[in-house]
């Protein structure tokens, strides 16, 4: 396991509970799997669903919906 035996991974173990402390390491722990299944999920996906993402915009819009607000923005425009 990248070439770490049991004392580093222990005194790793003990540097992390200092900084998160006890209470908060289950959190930590739980958010780096899901974050590492996600990953794997992601990187097994079809070649398809880069198709799909592509389509949608990173702020979420579809471009249906920055078509309608460019429209709005016209007719305000043309109010004015």
């Amino acid at each position: 396991m990248l070439g770490l035996g049991w004392q580093e991974l222990v005194v790793v173990l003990v540097i992390i509970m200092i900084i998160f402390g006890a209470g908060r390491l289950p959190e930590v722990v739980k958010s780096l799997g899901m974050g590492v299944r996600e990953f794997k999920q992601e990187a097994n996906a079809p070649a398809d669903g880069l198709a799909t993402a592509s389509s949608t915009r990173p702020d979420g819009l579809d471009s249906a919906a920055v078509a309608q607000s460019a429209e709005r923005a016209k007719v305000r425009a043309d109010e004015i």
